[in-house]
């Protein structure tokens, strides 16, 4: 084995509250998972990712709950941070390169205008995790990347990237970010509303994931409304699980407040940037990104909205990785600084 191969190959991840990504150069998105922690009620031994995310299952009957850190809860350790996300990241890593010394550099996204002590924060995260380099790169740059945009251009484009907790929206010229915006509506209130429609129809208890699965069930486009997806639950009685038909226009009815904030949001933005830009944006459109872009009718509330055309990007929740991929692609080439 090369000194190079023991090192490890390398990687550009993506480390999401709710899902994490890597990709590697010439093999692109090599591994996606939950950003998840559990241990064994019984032996303590602590599962990550998407072993996790299968034992803790109502029907899994592996006895594992939620791990428990100093401060509370620490099911999804990136949201926690603290020693289980340096754990998790490098647990991804090892088995991603098969064994678990290896120290490969690192590409990883930094929230646009974050502070230095966050930047601080994510390299220590990487460094935990045996990263030997680790190099940063701005969101919304990489996730434009993703979706394909040539942000390197002077013409204005538009990113919206819908995430668990947060939507960013973001404008870019000649590859920087020129005017941004967030709301705190996401992925995870759209999955909270599902949840209680279905605890308020059908009684049933959904989590973050089936409800997140329902959502995706039921397609990127709304039509036709007479439609029905699958739901399943805990039934709080008799502690098993049940399935339960959920009507395509309640999810419809009971998702419109997030994703009418987003839009509210988006066009905030929008008015808020150079007039140049804004023509810009209002000839080329917008691109959604993130799991939130799979929400049924989105882009047609965004359109309506901004008056501008929207699109959803050919991968949108891949969008972030393969962006900071971009760059992972031409570390060898061309050393500390990955140009775009």
């Amino acid at each position: 084995m090369s000194p190079l191969a023991f090192l490890g190959r390398d990687l550009a991840i993506d480390l999401g509250t709710a899902t994490t990504q890597i990709y590697a150069p010439g093999l692109g998105v090599v591994l996606n998972e939950p950003s998840m922690a559990a241990a064994c009620a019984a032996t303590g031994r602590t599962l990550f990712g998407a072993d996790a995310y299968a034992a803790c299952s109502p029907s899994s009957g592996a006895g594992m709950r939620a791990v428990r850190h100093d401060d509370g809860i620490a099911r999804w350790p990136v949201r926690e941070g603290g020693e289980l996300a340096g754990r998790l990241v490098k647990h991804f890593l090892s088995k991603v390169h098969g064994h678990p010394y290896a120290r490969p550099r690192l590409v990883m996204a930094l929230p646009d205008g974050a502070p230095p002590i966050l930047s601080s924060a994510v390299r220590d995260l990487a460094y935990e995790a045996d990263a030997r380099r680790v190099y940063l790169v701005e969101h919304a740059v990489a996730v434009a990347l993703g979706a394909g945009l040539p942000v390197t251009e002077p013409a204005g484009r538009m990113i919206v990237d819908i995430g668990p907790h947060l939507t960013r929206i973001a404008i870019l010229a000649c590859g920087a970010v020129v005017a941004a915006g967030t709301v705190h509506a996401g992925g995870d209130a759209v999955n909270a509303a599902i949840a209680t429609l279905v605890a308020r129809e059908h009684g049933l208890l959904v989590g973050e994931a089936e409800a997140e699965a329902a959502k995706l069930r039921a397609g990127p486009s709304w039509k036709p409304l007479d439609r029905h997806v699958i739901v399943r639950g805990l039934d709080p009685e008799s502690r098993r699980e049940r399935v339960a038909w959920l009507p395509v226009q309640q999810l419809y009815e009971v998702t419109r407040a997030p994703a009418d904030a987003i839009a509210r949001a988006a066009a905030t933005a929008l008015e808020r940037c150079p007039a140049e830009l804004a023509a810009d944006v209002a000839a080329h459109g917008a691109v959604l990104t993130g799991g939130g872009a799979l929400l049924r009718g989105l882009a047609r509330r965004l359109r309506a909205a901004m008056g501008v055309p929207v699109r959803r990007a050919d991968r949108p929740v891949e969008s972030m990785a393969l962006g900071l991929g971009r760059y992972a692609d031409r570390l060898g080439a061309i050393g500390p600084r990955p140009p775009l």
